[in-house]
């Protein structure tokens, strides 16, 4: 049985809410904490794939990096944001859980089972 990767920061509520989520379910989680061990650009940018959602729901707009980074209105391949991303990590949104060759944006919490 695959085992589930959430992406997670423990500082978010959104995060929190989802491994909470899994945990209720008896589900065996590995904790990824990108903002402590990094972001691999080439992880990050399969992840995204995989998931078969926009882009644009990775993107966190309404953090000052995005502006200050001019990010507005910028037509970004998965690749370009990926590579953002692991410089600036606080431009991606979580939790993001991935079992397989399926992820998904747990946002809400409950998107989760979409990979279970």
């Amino acid at each position: 049985m695959d085992k589930v990767k959430i992406w997670y920061n423990p500082r978010c509520r959104k995060s929190r809410e989802g491994l909470k989520y899994l945990q209720e379910r008896g589900v065996e989680v590995e904790i990824y904490d990108y903002l402590k061990e990094g972001i691999d650009p080439d992880e990050l940018a399969r992840v995204i794939k995989m998931s078969g959602q926009p882009l644009s729901d990775f993107i966190r707009k309404q953090e000052k990096e995005y502006k200050e980074l001019g990010l507005r209105g910028k037509e970004l391949t998965v690749e370009e944001f990926a590579r953002i991303a692991s410089e600036h990590p606080k431009l991606l949104e979580r939790p993001i859980v991935v079992k397989g060759n399926k992820a998904v944006l747990a946002r809400p919490a409950e998107k989760a089972a979409e990979v279970l």
